[in-house]
């Protein structure tokens, strides 16, 4: 009787290879930036605590300049830097906070610029700006 092999041949595993290769190529540059985007969303969240301060002191003064465009008139902290954010600023008179994440977190700016509301109304719309947003990091 005889004996069959059993196996592979180079050609499929070279194939096999090939494929492997493919798609780690593609792969690798889409988790590069999602972990870009994941670390980014803690600038995002440190971002946030210093919005809902300024919105109150904004809805309860009615005005922006000279009141809720420092951290000691919102009556918080600015944020420490961490591995994700480098940073956060208020200026003054506009209020505009701008926030930059470090290179881990892509090295993005997360700008949010406040309005007052119209008469009668409560709500403070904030407008999203900066590099976060051609990048895919952050909302409009």
């Amino acid at each position: 009787m005889k004996k069959l092999q059993k196996g592979f041949t180079l050609i499929e595993l070279m194939i096999v290879v090939a494929i492997i290769g493919i798609l780690a190529a593609i792969a690798l540059p889409q988790y590069q930036d999602y972990i870009k985007k994941s670390h980014f969303s803690g600038v995002i969240s440190a971002t946030n605590a210093v919005k809902t301060a300024q919105a109150l002191c904004i809805q309860t003064n009615a005005v922006i300049a000279a009141t809720c465009d420092t951290f000691a008139g919102i009556g918080a902290n600015a944020p420490a830097a961490d591995t994700n954010l480098s940073a956060i600023a208020i200026t003054a008179t506009t209020g505009v906070i701008t926030a930059t994440g470090t290179t881990a977190a892509g090295g993005y700016t997360y700008i949010l610029t406040p309005t007052l509301p119209a008469t009668g109304d409560t709500t403070i719309v904030y407008t999203v700006t900066g590099t976060c947003v051609a990048a895919g990091a952050c909302k409009t």
